[in-house]
């Protein structure tokens, strides 16, 4: 029994290393684009921003705006 339990943690385990080094492929994949895009003249920090911004639901994104404009405006930013 012990032999069938250390294969299936074995086999886990290797599972669990190869998707971390398809993810550290991916964040390079990512970190190569956002580098093109500087190149070329777009401003990395507000591409960043805009990618945060769509994965959010409307509802979300649109309540964290309406906060935002509230805090700045009490801070008198505008």
């Amino acid at each position: 029994m012990a032999d069938a339990t250390d294969d299936r943690l074995r086999l886990l385990i290797e599972r669990i290393e190869r998707l971390e080094e398809e993810k550290k492929g991916i964040a390079d994949d990512i970190r190569d684009v956002y580098a093109e895009a500087k190149a070329v003249g777009y401003d990395v920090r507000i591409m960043r921003q805009i990618v945060r911004l769509r994965k959010m639901d409307n509802n979300d994104r649109s309540e964290m705006e309406t906060i935002l404009e509230t805090y700045k405006a009490a801070l008198g930013m505008g």
